[in-house]
């Protein structure tokens, strides 16, 4: 009997888990638990993606634990005090359940094709809006100048404090000094590798005006914690006028064509 009794209290124990695993993921939304909220055009259909996948996985993870639950109970060895009858197995269902996640896969990959050519296929034809550069650890910022052009000596240059303007579309360059880094927007669904030597572009529009965190989503080191940044999302007047009181101050502290350099 407490044979018995203690397989019960591990069948039990395993159903357990899908239990409060599906609880916990219900109710995550209502305590704020949850994806950031998505300030960005295509960020619905990530999140889409997201959610059909969730629920794909999760179906296949419940009917999993409960049959793991079914054969605890049914198999237990203190109702089954016979022999164990040993089967060679089936060489069918080797190849059904071989097909059946290979299909599952392969209709993922043609499901999120839009979705992935917003984000890494159809490139806005326009200039940078802006150079990032991922050094360890910190995020250093390249403005064009007045003049339009990136890479002139009149570029604005900053450091973790990023601002653009919504409504508009965004084209970043981004690049690494040093080791491999991961520029990540968690509010606006974007995260792209940033590659010592490449230059890679990035694009994106976002919706609402706000603060937002920049993170690095790849360990890159000892200071991988602490690389942190915020982008501001501003309207167009708004961004202007940052830009030109940004301007002014990089000015300000520039030395002029007078300045005599002593040796």
């Amino acid at each position: 009997m407490g044979k018995r009794l203690a397989g019960m209290f591990w069948a039990l124990l395993f159903l357990a888990v899908p239990v409060l695993g599906v609880a916990v993921f219900a109710i995550a939304p209502s305590i704020n638990v949850w994806l950031p909220k998505d300030v960005s055009e295509h960020g619905a259909s990530i999140d889409s993606l997201f959610y059909f996948i969730l629920a794909l996985t999760g179906v296949v993870f419940i009917a999993t634990e409960l049959l793991l639950f079914w054969f605890m109970w049914k198999y237990d060895a203190a109702k089954n005090t016979g022999p164990a009858a040993y089967i060679h197995g089936s060489h069918t269902l080797e190849v059904v359940w071989t097909i059946i996640p290979a299909a599952t896969l392969l209709f993922l990959a043609i499901y999120q094709m839009n979705a992935w050519a917003d984000v890494k296929m159809r490139r806005p034809q326009m200039q940078p809006t802006v150079e990032v550069v991922a050094r360890q650890f910190e995020w250093r910022l390249r403005y064009p100048g007045r003049d339009g052009a990136l890479g002139t000596p009149d570029d604005l240059h900053l450091v973790n404090d990023l601002h653009l303007p919504i409504d508009e579309d965004i084209l970043v360059q981004l690049k690494s000094m040093d080791v491999l880094h991961s520029f990540f927007l968690p509010h606006v669904r974007i995260k792209q590798d940033a590659v010592p030597g490449m230059k890679i572009p990035v694009w994106f529009k976002a919706t609402e005006t706000g603060a937002f965190d920049i993170v690095c989503a790849e360990l890159c080191g000892w200071g991988h914690y602490k690389m942190k940044g915020r982008v501001t999302f501003v309207t167009r007047p708004e961004f202007d006028s940052w830009l030109e009181r940004k301007y002014a101050e990089q000015e300000a502290t520039q030395p002029g064509p007078e300045t005599v350099t002593v040796k």
